[in-house]
């Protein structure tokens, strides 16, 4: 009878010592997994847009006043969608390009009075530079979408869109996205400068300075 506690302390050693290595290894992996995610996140790949934000900031007023600048700019979320051609596109087509990520449906009346802003805001300033990436995300009754552009007098805009509504789950999940319409400024190294939620006049001066401040970096 004896025997039997130093047997029991004799064999929680060994176990203890495993438990211990494990817990040290699996500490390591952690440790390892947040920060290649701290890495992902981090500042760094967008250093240089940096100072593109600190221009920005002062110019986040009047029209455009709810745009939330980036102070640490960040890589903006993977998106996939399809393109004018019907082909599928994701955010990493656009790298080399400033655009502005807009989201929006036929259903929300603030998206509807914001498109035609939209599509002035792209004939003063689309080109190889720069492109306004309107998104649509309607899932039903997809014939009222075309329908609605071409009465609202949209023409400029090339068509994108995601019928599965995807793109809005996951930024929502990321925390860029509460409700339509939601629209993000990313810079040429796909890098998001900011979001703007809710509606604005794109097409005022407020937000053509604010554009054109973003393409001057």
């Amino acid at each position: 009878m004896t025997n039997e506690p130093r047997t029991f302390k004799s064999q929680l050693r060994p176990r203890a010592a495993t438990l211990a290595v494990a817990l040290v290894a699996g500490a390591a992996v952690l440790y390892g997994i947040y920060s290649h995610a701290g890495k992902e996140t981090a500042p760094g790949a967008c250093a240089a847009s940096a100072s593109a934000t600190q221009a920005l900031a002062p110019l986040a007023r009047g029209e455009v006043a709810a745009l939330s600048v980036a102070k640490r700019p960040r890589e903006a979320t993977p998106l996939a969608f399809t393109g004018p051609n019907g082909a599928p596109i994701s955010l990493a087509a656009f790298k080399g390009r400033t655009i502005l990520l807009n989201l929006w449906a036929t259903w929300c009346v603030p998206c509807r009075e914001e498109m035609p802003a939209l599509d002035k805001l792209q004939a003063q300033l689309g080109g190889p530079d720069f492109e306004v990436v309107a998104v649509n995300i309607d899932t039903t009754r997809l014939d009222r979408r075309r329908a609605f552009l071409k009465e609202a007098g949209v023409e400029r805009l090339a068509f994108y869109e995601d019928r599965t509504a995807d793109v809005f789950q996951i930024l929502k999940k990321a925390g860029k996205v509460i409700g339509l319409p939601t629209t993000l400024l990313i810079d040429p190294d796909g890098c998001e400068l900011g979001v703007m939620p809710g509606p604005a006049d794109w097409a005022s001066q407020d937000a053509v300075k604010l554009v054109s401040a973003a393409l001057r970096r």
